[in-house]
Order: C-alpha cells, then sequence, then structure tokens
C-alpha cells in the first residue's frame, strides 16, 4: 500500500499538480465479470468522484489487472487515471494495459504451479 500511495502522491506533484481530495483503499481481487460489485471502496470512489464532477487516480495498471473492471470503471461514466501512465493514457490504452496484465497474472500463476 505505501508504494501504491507514493505513486499517486508523485503523480499529484507532476507538472499540473492534482490535489488528493480522498483516499479509498482496497484489497479485494479483480478477477471475475462481478469484480466491480465486489469492491465498496471503488464504488465509494466512483460515488465521490461523480458527486466532485472529478477523476479517480489508481495507482498503476496491475492494481487493475482484469479487463472486466476496467470495463466497468469506464462504463460508470468517471474519468480515471492510472498514475503510472499518466494524463494521456485515454481509456483504450488502459483496457490494453489491463489485458496485459490480467495475461501476466495467469502466466505467473501457471509458472508458479508448475514448479
Amino acid at each position: 500500500m505505501d508504494a501504491q500511495r507514493a505513486t499517486i502522491n508523485h503523480f499529484a506533484a507532476r507538472p499540473n499538480p492534482s490535489t488528493v481530495a480522498a483516499e479509498f483503499v482496497e484489497a479485494e481481487t479483480g478477477k471475475g465479470a462481478d469484480a466491480l460489485d465486489r469492491r465498496p471502496q471503488t464504488a465509494a470512489a466512483l460515488a465521490a468522484a461523480k458527486a466532485a464532477k472529478c477523476s479517480v487516480v489508481v495507482p498503476s495498471s496491475t492494481a487493475y489487472r482484469a479487463t472486466w473492471l476496467v470495463a466497468g470503471l469506464m462504463a460508470q461514466r468517471v474519468p480515471f487515471i492510472v498514475a503510472e501512465l499518466g494524463r494521456d493514457a485515454d481509456p483504450f490504452c488502459c483496457i490494453i494495459y489491463a489485458a496485459l496484465a490480467e495475461k501476466e497474472r495467469r502466466l505467473i500463476s501457471e509458472r508458479t504451479k508448475a514448479r
């Protein structure tokens, strides 16, 4: 969590600084089509961002490895930014990175089981 928090704070301090209005911490898996439903803190962050008309910032694409979860975020119509990718990463790029991270997670699991 400390590394993820540091990534967000570094992102917020970059040129065109941002203010971190609130922090929502969640350790739930992103696996499965109902991943967004099983993340109450993510739902709270989305609701807060909608109310404040601001973006949700997540630390990295690996924090959101499931394409279902990223697609669910996109469907909420709340802008979200992946801090390690920067402000310019559009939703298409986020889906691609999430798909690659999801594939990587599967390969790591297969290699671990094979040992």
